[in-house]
């Protein structure tokens, strides 16, 4: 009897064994999983964060199963994966993966199941390859925004996330020890609970809704319903994605549906490996290699924010959404996706990290008037450029200033595996992203035991123990009282005075003149080196890292 893609996508999940994955892939999810670890852990003060943290409260207060990262919270494990999922997706940091974004849909749930039932890392690392895997085939099984026919892009209507929501329900049911029939069922449960694909709405309307994309912690919440509505008994929809007419692919909005692309070589040719990239920077990834070019201009020829005339980036040609064109900062959230305001950021040569959602730092006279200065247009040479390599994300920029036009181009961005090997990430310089983001939120020898412990997380007997490091803080950091306004959870919309003035109180004014007291110059990329120089006659302590030299 012909099994469905749902029953061979169950049986995938259920006999995928630690033994028989190769070691990208091992490496690969370790990579995921520590990245995500640290980008939710400098997420606890980013306004989404927090009011993750705080849903998490209330929806999970009753139980103490699952760690919420970055605080000294347990709660039950709906609560854990729906805050841990918006903590990690909280400052646009995370790993990008087709459809899009994918560890902070399938971990938080995966994390928060494991720490309940005290599972090994061995079945962890299984359980997260899986959903990666999964959900990359279905990001290229659907229509994408990285698609190009006849060698012009296109930018479909419909298309987004939503589909990792099967890649997070196997990760569940994996990890709760269900048959293949119950994870068959709970798939086709998925199909039918799916979140809708709003994506394009969202980059039509700035200033956007501060859900971004898609609801992280909801789609979690959503995965984590079908794996337990399977586990008591329930029936899901096994042909969903069998029928091309009225199936998943059609009611979800997607013009394009080649589900060979799910089913071939499932379980002996694993594909994400070669795709997975992370992000230096936490702003939209449409922006990196822009910003990538901005930084080494600025860098190479000493160049102050106030001597520059004018930035023009020509960039890929996707980025030319009202989303990434938006100029309208209303909150620090607004900021992630401003191509803008994230290359006058950058041109601060400030280090990259939580700094930069800073509302002093995003709020700030010097970068909102250069924003005014920065101007985007589509790459001319983008689609020629995709079609040729699917790692092309190319950018030319151009900085006028000393009278002077300063001009760089770069095809691939920092992060992605491509043919030029120094865009690669290496272990080295991931694990100081993570450090970098947890500094000042956990205590320096619980960051070293989960750096320890993740990149070999195939020793590790109880993953418990390493989500409890994640909770483990600098004093006790407990998740705050859910916020009585919006405007105490979304600085900038609290900062607008009575005319939309931005206006400072203390505490932002003491760190607007922290963030230009210090120039904070970086970066040698490949070792991640941070040095601090105050001006006048005082000097910080250089912050330097020794890098580990576990991959080429």
């Amino acid at each position: 009897m012909t099994r469905t893609i749902i029953e061979q996508l169950a049986e995938f999940t259920t006999h995928a064994q630690f033994d028989l994955l190769p070691p990208t892939v091992v490496g690969e999810c370790k990579r995921a999983i520590l990245d995500s670890i640290g980008c939710a852990v400098a997420g606890i003060d980013h306004p989404k964060g927090r009011a993750g943290i705080q849903y998490g409260q209330i929806m999970g207060g009753g139980s103490r199963d699952a760690t919420i990262m970055g605080t000294s919270d347990r709660v039950s494990v709906f609560g854990a994966a729906f805050a841990n999922a918006e903590l990690i997706n909280a400052l646009d940091g995370d790993a990008v993966l087709l459809p899009g974004h994918v560890s902070p849909y399938v971990l938080p749930g995966a994390l928060a199941v494991a720490e309940m039932k005290g599972t090994t890392g061995k079945e962890l690392l299984v359980a997260a390859a899986v959903a990666h895997e999964m959900s990359f085939r279905f990001g290229k099984a659907l229509a994408n925004q990285r698609d190009t026919v006849d060698g012009k892009a296109i930018s479909p209507k419909v298309f987004g996330n939503a589909s990792a929501i099967f890649g997070s329900t196997a990760a569940v049911g994996r990890l709760k020890g269900h048959s293949s029939s119950t994870i068959a069922h709970a798939l086709g449960i998925a199909a039918y609970i799916s979140p809708v694909n709003s994506q394009v709405a969202w980059f039509k309307h700035p200033p956007s809704s501060t859900l971004k994309y898609i609801y992280a912690g909801m789609l979690a919440q959503q995965a984590m319903t079908s794996a337990y509505s399977a586990e008591l008994g329930h029936i899901g929809d096994l042909h969903v994605l069998d029928d091309a007419e009225y199936g998943y692919a059609v009611f979800i909005g997607s013009t394009k549906w080649e589900p060979e692309q799910i089913t071939d070589g499932l379980g002996t040719d694993w594909r994400c490996p070669a795709a997975m990239t992370y992000k230096l920077y936490p702003h939209n990834r449409v922006a990196h290699t822009a910003i990538d070019c901005v930084i080494d201009i600025v860098r190479e020829n000493d160049l102050e924010p106030a001597e520059i005339e004018s930035i023009v980036a020509y960039v890929e040609a996707i980025g030319v959404q009202p989303v990434w064109l938006n100029r309208k900062i209303d909150n620090v959230q607004d900021a992630q996706f401003s191509m803008p305001h994230g290359i006058a950021v950058a041109a601060h040569r400030v280090a990259p990290g939580k700094a930069w959602q800073d509302p002093a730092f995003v709020f700030s006279r010097s970068v909102m008037s250069l924003m005014d200065r920065v101007t985007t247009h589509a790459h001319a040479d983008f689609a020629r450029l995709l079609e040729a390599e699917p790692a092309s994300r190319p950018a030319r920029v151009e900085v006028r200033a000393r009278g002077k036009t300063h001009v760089m181009e770069r095809r691939y961005p920092k992060g992605s595996p491509s043919p030029e090997t120094s865009t690669y990430m290496t272990d080295d310089e991931l694990i100081q992203k993570f450090r970098h983001n947890c500094e000042g939120v956990l205590p320096a020898n619980g960051i070293d035991r989960i750096v320890d412990d993740v990149m070999n997380l195939e020793t590790v007997t109880n993953i418990a123990a390493v989500m409890r490091l994640s909770g483990t803080t600098i004093g006790a950091r407990p998740a705050q009282a859910p916020s009585e306004s919006v405007a105490a959870a979304w600085p900038g919309i609290a900062a607008q005075g009575e005319h939309g003035d931005r206006k400072l109180d203390g505490h932002s004014e003491e760190l607007l003149h922290m963030v230009f007291s210090v120039r904070v110059f970086f970066f040698s990329v490949r070792s991640f080196t941070i040095v601090a120089i105050v001006k006048g006659s005082r000097t910080m302590p250089v912050a330097s890292r020794t890098a580990r030299t576990d991959r080429p």
